[in-house]
């Protein structure tokens, strides 16, 4: 493993949460008047920022359900799913990547349900056969450190093209796809719109001008953000998060159109209480839950949003379909392995 690779290992993000609370890593005792409620564990990919915020709200509207909750990175959270499944240990899945959740060992675990509310989520959103529906996803996004950028004279990128101009060489960080679903969604991203000749030639092309690949599909915008990097390859709410707390960076979507990706639930045919684990897949669908996605998500699936001010103000545009790029996500799903094989015999030997 080469010198940039040993300082690419990050330890894999875990979050325990009980009864709805959250604090840092910690797993902590059920909250008064909830100790003898029913229990459900859920996995997840959510950021333990907004999957705080998701749960205070969860815990509000079912007072008496009581959820354990696992928080991994999605490539980190597929390996431990299918090393669990003899024996799955969750009742639910929650806000995991649809070209993880489509895998044909995953889909042979779960149960169709069909929720409370699912007709607000278009069809495109969903499993046709009821086996998984998705209410919120991410898009990615390139995060730019302005000051940085003009220390060194950099010119602002807008497309992917840019980023590999001999002058950002060394300049980048971005997720490593084999753990993180943002790191994915680009790679995939790119081999969809360039083709898979062209895509892997500008990847080759593109880790000339990579520092470091991460683990975290966050980190590379809050290193950004920090002055660490001038550019960081992440996900839009990250960005738009880190320009609303004052950081100064702006906000890329590349010209191509950006990559994308839905955060999927699905009910665990072995849950032991499926009673608890529907209502928690009802309550996904809820307003209380759509009122919390508006906050934080890029992407909410759920008709008849509008767009917050502070997304606005990063520069997402109301209608965001203008900036996606028209993902593909059975050949993501279908072609996972063999990209993610490739991907680290070119840049991890």
């Amino acid at each position: 493993m080469t010198d940039r690779f040993a300082r690419r290992a990050v330890l894999a993000g875990v979050a325990r949460v009980t009864a709805g609370v959250f604090v840092g890593a910690t797993l902590l005792a059920a909250l008064p008047g909830v100790a003898d409620a029913g229990k459900i564990t859920v996995y997840t990919s959510y950021e333990e920022d907004e999957l705080a915020s998701f749960l205070e709200a969860m815990q509000e509207d079912l007072p008496d359900v009581e959820v354990d909750v696992l928080r991994l990175s999605t490539g980190d959270l597929r390996a431990r799913m299918l090393a669990e499944a003899d024996n799955p240990k969750h009742d639910v899945i929650w806000g995991w990547a649809a070209t993880s959740m489509v895998d044909p060992r995953i889909m042979e675990m779960i149960e169709p349900y069909t929720p409370e509310g699912i007709d607000k989520v278009p069809a495109r959103f969903r499993d046709k056969d009821g086996h998984w529906f998705a209410t919120t996803g991410y898009m990615g996004a390139f995060c730019v450190n302005l000051p940085e950028m003009e220390k060194a004279g950099l010119p602002m990128p807008t497309s992917w093209q840019d980023l590999t101009k001999p002058e950002f060489e060394g300049k980048l960080v971005m997720p490593n796809p084999a753990s993180s679903g943002t790191g994915y969604l680009h790679v995939a991203s790119i081999l969809q719109m360039m083709g898979e000749e062209k895509g892997w030639e500008y990847l080759d092309a593109l880790d000339k001008s990579m520092d470091q690949y991460i683990k975290s599909g966050s980190k590379p915008c809050n290193a950004a953000s920090a002055g660490e990097f001038p550019i960081g390859i992440s996900f839009a709410l990250r960005a738009i998060k880190n320009i609303d707390e004052g950081y100064p960076i702006a906000m890329v979507l590349p010209s191509e159109g950006a990559g994308h990706e839905l955060e999927a639930n699905a009910l665990m045919a072995s849950s032991q209480n499926k009673e608890d684990a529907k209502k928690f897949l009802d309550w996904t669908l809820s307003k209380s839950a759509e009122e919390q996605y508006n906050k934080w998500k890029s992407i909410v699936t759920m008709q008849g949003r509008e767009m917050p001010e502070k997304f606005k103000a990063a520069g997402l545009p109301d209608d965001i379909s203008t900036v996606l790029f028209e993902m593909d996500y059975a050949w993501a799903a279908e072609n996972r392995d063999r990209i993610l094989a490739e991907w680290q015999k070119r840049y991890e030997e």
